[in-house]
C-alpha cells in the first residue's frame, strides 16, 4: 500500500527505537518506551514515558495517542483516555501511563507502550445561533439507545 504522505521525524535519544506499523494495515504506530533503566507504575500511579522521536505532522492532522489493548488488560492505559499531538507541536512525544491495577507493573526500555494514529482534523469557525436542525434522536442523551 502506497503512504498518503510522509512523516518527518527527529530521533532526540540515542537509544530511541523508531516507531512501526505492525502489518500493512495497521492504523497506528507502535510507540516503543525509550528508558535508560527499568521504571516502575506504582498502583493508581501516573507517569510520563519519553518515546525518543519528535514529530512533523502535515498541516490539517493530528496525531492521537492510544492505548495498547495488551496493556489496557493489565490495568496499565493512558489517564486522558487518548493523547492528542497538535500538527505545531515539536517537542519529543511522552506517554503517559496510569496503573490502575492492584500491583507494581514495570516497564522497560523497548517494551510498546501506546499507538500513534494520524488523522485528518478540522477547523471550523464557531457560529452561534438560537436555533439547532431537528433530529429524531433530538437532545436524548446517555443511554437513550439501549445496551443491544
Amino acid at each position: 500500500m502506497k503512504a498518503d504522505f510522509s512523516l518527518r521525524i527527529q530521533k532526540r535519544r540515542e537509544n530511541a527505537i523508531l516507531p512501526v506499523r505492525k502489518t500493512k494495515e495497521s492504523a497506528g504506530f507502535d510507540l516503543y518506551a525509550c528508558l535508560d533503566a527499568p521504571m516502575a507504575i506504582l498502583p493508581d500511579e501516573i507517569v510520563r514515558i519519553p518515546t525518543g522521536w519528535a514529530f512533523s505532522l502535515p498541516k490539517g492532522t493530528a496525531g492521537f495517542l492510544y492505548a495498547r489493548s495488551g496493556l489496557g488488560g493489565e490495568g496499565i492505559t493512558l489517564p486522558n483516555a487518548v493523547g492528542v499531538i497538535d500538527s505545531d507541536y515539536r517537542g519529543e512525544v511522552l506517554v503517559q501511563l496510569i496503573n490502575l491495577s492492584p500491583k507494581p507493573f514495570f516497564i522497560r526500555h523497548g517494551d510498546r507502550i501506546a499507538q500513534l494514529v494520524i488523522a485528518p482534523v478540522f477547523f471550523p469557525v464557531l457560529e452561534e445561533t438560537d436555533a439547532l436542525d431537528e433530529t429524531a434522536r433530538g437532545e436524548q442523551g446517555f443511554g437513550s439507545t439501549g445496551l443491544r
